[in-house]
C-alpha cells in the first residue's frame, strides 16, 4: 500500500470518527453519552495527527496525539467526578434536568419539555419458592402479593 492510500484512508477514518462523535454529541442528551461522543471526537482528530505525522516522517503529530491523551485523560476525571455530584444531586443524567446550574438572573431555556416520570410501581412477576404448590391462578398470586 503506497504512503498516499495509507494516509488516505486514515484520514478518512479519522473524518469518520469526528463525524460519528458531533452526531452523537448534538443528538443525544445524556451526559455520559455526550461525554464519549466527545471522546471520540478527540480520537477522530488523534488518528488524523498521527497519520500527517507519519507521511510528512515527523514526530510532530504523534507528540500532539500525546499531549490530546493527557488532556483527555484529565477531562475524563474532572467529568467522571462532575457526573457523579450532579446524579446525586438530581437523580438524573439528562442535561435537561440541570437547569437550576444557571446563573440567577438568567432564564431557563428548554427546547423541550422534560418528560414525567413514571410512578407507577412496575411489580414483577416472582417463581414459587420449591417445595411450595403455585397457585391455581396467578393473578390471586399477584393480587396476594400487592396486599
Amino acid at each position: 500500500m503506497s504512503e498516499a492510500a495509507l494516509l488516505h484512508n486514515s484520514l478518512m477514518l479519522g473524518a469518520i470518527l469526528f463525524a460519528v462523535g458531533m452526531v452523537g454529541m448534538v443528538v443525544r442528551r445524556n451526559m455520559i453519552v455526550m461525554f464519549l461522543c466527545a471522546e471520540m471526537m478527540l480520537q477522530g482528530v488523534s488518528v488524523s495527527l498521527v497519520a500527517w505525522g507519519r507521511f510528512h516522517n515527523d514526530f510532530g503529530g504523534q507528540m500532539l496525539v500525546i499531549f490530546i491523551l493527557t488532556v483527555a485523560a484529565c477531562e475524563a476525571g474532572l467529568g467522571l467526578a462532575l457526573f457523579v455530584v450532579l446524579f446525586h444531586r438530581s437523580g438524573n443524567l439528562d442535561i435537561t434536568y440541570w437547569q437550576e446550574l444557571r446563573e440567577e438572573n438568567q432564564a431557563a431555556f428548554m427546547d423541550r419539555e422534560v418528560p414525567e416520570e413514571d410512578r407507577e410501581k412496575t411489580i414483577w412477576p416472582q417463581l414459587t419458592p420449591s417445595g411450595v404448590e403455585p397457585a391455581a391462578n396467578p393473578e390471586e398470586e399477584l393480587h396476594r402479593s400487592r396486599v
